[in-house]
């Protein structure tokens, strides 16, 4: 049995006699060697597999990684993000709260200073408009925790300029109501003038010190401001008397009273009863005198007697 070998049309071709035994040693050896190298191709070819296998496993490995810290990552900006709107809300309870503050003082304000005609509504939203333009830039995200940080200064400021306005209109207040207003009675008339006039005893000139309020006996005797009584007693020529220490050098008093409603040392607000009106002492009948003394020295009560108190007016 021959195998032929045709290698090309110019060549003789290659005759291996299996009868023989060199001819069969050549056709083990080209299948020994054919199986060989299939063998290497497969090797390398499974070789090159693995390490493409190899390398797609780690790829894959790494994008795992990645995916896993961007979850992390996101969970955290959650968090932080939770943690500053938290924080914002809690700034922006501070301002209202801020704001009702405010906005308290304000009603104060225009008790105090007598300006609840509706020209301060402070329980009312602020009036508020006209055309809007765009701006450049109006897109851009506003600076909201400067714009928080600027508002709470603001606010705090205003507080400081009420307060401040507060005390000062709760001190004039305070002077109002211890300043000598209005009649010592409230009912009655002017009997008697301050100055020099006919004594009503012995008819010479004399100098009267105070005015006269001729009213029923019994009649409420009033303080006519704050202060405190600093005499309660008989004077010469005064019979009951009451005196009372106003502050700012003012004191006034109360003469010829037929009883006395209160006690030296005690505390009296204007238009309180402290006394009633009598004819005690040197007097013709029934009667409320009044002084009024500035620094030691009595003045014309008349000037106080027609003020009004703001309170009133």
């Amino acid at each position: 049995m021959n195998i032929i070998i045709v290698r090309n049309a110019s060549l003789p071709p290659w005759r291996i006699d299996l009868n023989l035994r060199h001819g069969r040693a050549w056709l083990i050896g080209g299948t020994c060697m054919g199986v060989a190298l299939l063998l290497g191709v497969g090797v390398a070819l499974g070789a090159w597999l693995g390490t493409s296998r190899s390398h797609e496993l780690r790829v894959l490995t790494s994008l795992r990684a990645t995916l896993n810290q961007q979850r992390q990552d996101l969970a955290a900006l959650g968090v932080a993000s939770r943690n500053d709107l938290d924080a914002l809300s809690l700034q922006l309870g501070q301002l209202r709260a801020q704001a009702t503050r405010l906005n308290a003082l304000g009603e104060r304000l225009t008790q105090i200073g007598k300006l609840d005609d509706g020209e301060f509504d402070f329980a009312g939203e602020p009036a508020m408009g006209g055309p809007e333009d765009a701006l450049a830039g109006a897109d851009a995200p506003l600076p909201l925790q400067a714009g928080i940080d600027g508002l709470r200064a603001e606010f705090a400021a205003q507080q400081t300029q009420l307060e401040m306005l507060e005390r000062l209109l709760r001190d004039q207040k305070i002077d109002n109501s211890l300043l000598p207003t209005g009649m010592p009675v409230a009912q009655g008339y002017i009997s008697s003038g301050f100055g020099g006039r006919a004594d009503p005893f012995d008819g010479h000139q004399a100098s009267h010190l105070g005015v006269d309020f001729s009213a029923p006996a019994g009649t409420s005797v009033l303080a006519v401001a704050d202060g405190m009584v600093t005499f309660v007693g008989i004077r010469n020529g005064y019979g009951n008397v009451v005196e009372i220490d106003h502050g700012n050098g003012y004191m006034t008093r109360y003469a010829h009273n037929s009883s006395v409603a209160v006690l030296e040392g005690a505390r009296v607000h204007a238009g309180e009863t402290i006394a009633k009106v009598g004819s005690t002492g040197r007097s013709t009948g029934n009667h409320c005198h009044f002084e009024v003394w500035h620094n030691g020295r009595a003045v014309n009560p008349m000037a106080y007697v027609k003020n009004v108190r703001a309170s009133q007016a």
